[in-house]
């Protein structure tokens, strides 16, 4: 049942990968408000299992990076939302090229994979919502950062050519491109940054992670939350094959 203002979801069943924590727990917890039935996945299951009982889902552990046990998998969901992801930062000629290749396939081929998975059945009933989480790092670069970047954009790539083909079908396909957000995921990045940059953690946060932004604070994980909720909703029918951008300014400098 509806708990929030918001679309009425009551009677979709949405997958949220990462949804243990982070972005993907907030995403789970609104869309399970709306009234959906939430598949929270992630590599950890006793994580994923407390989400999933908090929100009233179910729980799915999977590693995702393992895209060959994916590639024949079957998900049955309304609405799919691409959230998993790891940061690592490193200069291009010390960046290990396994580390590499295992970011790319959990956060472009796994997306890639798993939207293959769901697109028969959303075309059968003629509505479905992919929303993928990329990041304002699939819009612009940042030093050291040579594998998220590349697989963000990417991301975007895969959502607009998702986007033309499911256009006919009722399906939508857009990315969310937050900047940063208050996440586990970042705060581990802050002591990477400071060791690579030779600064505090607190110099880390106001003279590199929010040095381009207008708006001078971490983005909380509901307002993402918010905006896939937004993309679900019968107001965003006509949005399709395009970014929302949650980036406090940034790329407006």
């Amino acid at each position: 049942m509806n708990t929030l203002p918001g679309p009425d979801l009551s009677g979709r069943r949405a997958l949220v990968t990462g949804a243990a924590s982070g972005i993907g727990a907030a995403v789970a917890t609104r869309l399970a408000a709306l009234g959906a039935h939430v598949v929270v996945c992630d590599i950890d299951a006793e994580a994923a299992a407390r989400t999933a009982e908090r929100i009233g889902g179910e729980a799915l552990a999977i590693d995702l990076s393992r895209t060959a046990d994916l590639a024949e998998r079957q998900f049955d969901a309304d609405i799919l939302v691409n959230n998993a992801g790891i940061q690592h930062v490193a200069p291009v000629e010390r960046f290990e090229p396994e580390r590499f290749a295992f970011m790319l396939r959990l956060m472009l081929e796994a997306p890639f994979l798993l939207s293959r998975a769901v697109l028969p059945n959303m075309y059968e009933r003629g509505w479905g919502r992919i929303v993928h989480i990329s990041s304002i790092h699939g819009l612009r670069a940042s030093a050291y950062k040579s594998a998220y970047v590349s697989a963000k954009h990417g991301l975007l790539g895969l959502s607009k050519v998702i986007a033309l083909e499911g256009a006919a079908k009722g399906v939508t396909s857009n990315c969310v491109c937050p900047g940063y957000v208050r996440t586990p995921l970042v705060e581990n990045q802050l002591a990477d940054q400071a060791a690579v940059h030779e600064l505090t953690t607190d110099e880390v946060l106001s003279q590199v992670l929010l040095a381009r932004s207008a708006v001078k604070r971490l983005i909380e994980p509901d307002e993402v939350a918010g905006a896939v909720a937004y993309l679900c909703s019968p107001e965003a029918t006509s949005i399709t094959g395009t970014e929302l951008v949650l980036d406090g300014g940034w790329g407006a400098s």
